[in-house]
């Protein structure tokens, strides 16, 4: 009778653990299985980078400077999503940096003014092609590289500014002319070491051959009303205050000469006229503000997508307008100011050419002395 009242509480002990054991259990999320750490530290790796390609970046070295390249790359991110980054450096400078950091460049695009300067990058292997059908249809051949490596985004045209007091249009004809007997101490223009004057003495190489284009930069040296200095907008300043008569410089400075919020600026702009040269002969020159792809992007096709909106019509208004320079999308108009000075012939050439011709460019401006 003991035993089996015993055997009884022993039963009834079991009985009770194994409905608390039970009961617990209902409360317990189920054991997942272990997972090896290395495979985890994979896994999160993955899932990073999978959130940054969905952010999308795009890395731009640029040298230039304007309050409108920022506004439009916004509103780029608003309607892509792609996040713009800039450095800003000379080209020089990011040229140097790119070529220092190699493989591990982070650059995507490489954003300058003037054809030259994209030579440059483009010669020390810091380039790589363009394919894109769109851009090709927004912007005219002789503004892309010949092996697509950068493409215009802007235009300006090198004209010659003149006072309109002192000098007659009628007086003005070419470049050329600029070099005669009745031009002595009346002309200004920048250093030789700009790269607008020296893409400008590269296109005369092409079009005219090395001696011509040496003679017209002697022609120049000897007509020169004071030595090389300051930037175009100097130029002019220099023209009003009675230092020259004409000066060869670059329309979207004088542009921004007359929007000018200094009045001083405004004045001088007002006092000049434009005046496009070779309109029988050869045309007028013109450079680019353009936009190379980095060889070791690493978001290449986000780049390329940049690439297609600047060259939009609707972003083309307001990214040329805004600078006053004339856009390269041929369906868009010049803002109204540059209407103004009216319709021009360019140079028939291939912007390429301004950076194969800078060395000789180069020589020939030290032959001749031009300071």
């Amino acid at each position: 009778m003991m035993f089996s009242r015993k055997l009884l509480w022993v039963t009834l002990a079991l009985l009770f653990t194994v409905v608390v054991l039970a009961a617990c259990g209902t409360d317990e999320e189920p054991q997942e299985e272990q997972q090896d750490p290395q495979e985890e530290d994979q896994e999160d790796q993955e899932q990073a980078e999978g959130t940054e390609d969905d952010a999308g970046v795009v890395n731009i070295y640029t040298s230039r400077h304007y309050d409108v390249d920022d506004d439009i790359y916004n509103d780029f991110t608003e309607e892509t999503g792609i996040e713009v980054n800039i450095i800003n450096g000379s080209a020089d400078e990011l040229i140097e940096r790119m070529n220092r950091e190699g493989d591990a460049s982070e650059a995507d695009l490489f954003f300058t003014a003037d054809a030259g300067r994209l030579h440059r990058a483009k010669e020390q292997d810091l380039l790589q092609a363009i394919e894109s059908d769109i851009i090709e249809e927004n912007v005219p051949e002789n503004l892309r590289d010949v092996d697509s490596e950068w493409v215009g985004l802007t235009k300006r045209a090198r004209i010659i500014a003149y006072h309109q007091d002192r000098v007659d249009p009628e007086e003005l004809s070419t470049y050329e002319a600029l070099t005669e007997a009745e031009w002595e101490d009346r002309v200004l223009i920048r250093s030789s070491e700009n790269i607008y004057n020296q893409s400008l003495l590269a296109s005369f190489i092409e079009l005219n051959g090395r001696e011509e284009a040496k003679d017209w930069a002697q022609g120049i040296v000897d007509n020169l009303a004071r030595t090389p200095q300051g930037g175009d907008r100097d130029q002019a300043k220099a023209i009003a205050a009675g230092e020259g008569d004409v000066a060869i410089m670059n329309t979207y400075y004088l542009g921004g000469m007359l929007n000018s919020a200094d009045e001083e600026e405004v004045k001088v702009a007002e006092e000049l006229g434009v005046f496009f040269p070779n309109q029988e002969t050869t045309g007028t020159h013109v450079n680019i503000s353009g936009i190379g792809l980095a060889k070791n992007s690493p978001n290449p096709d986000n780049a390329i997508q940049l690439i297609e909106y600047l060259t939009d019509i609707d972003v083309q208004e307001t990214f040329a307008g805004a600078n006053y320079e004339y856009p390269v999308n041929p369906d868009v108009e010049p803002a109204d100011v540059l209407q103004e000075w009216g319709e021009f012939e360019e140079q028939d050439l291939n912007l390429s050419i301004l950076g194969e011709n800078n060395g000789e460019a180069v020589r020939i401006f030290n032959e001749v002395g031009w300071q």
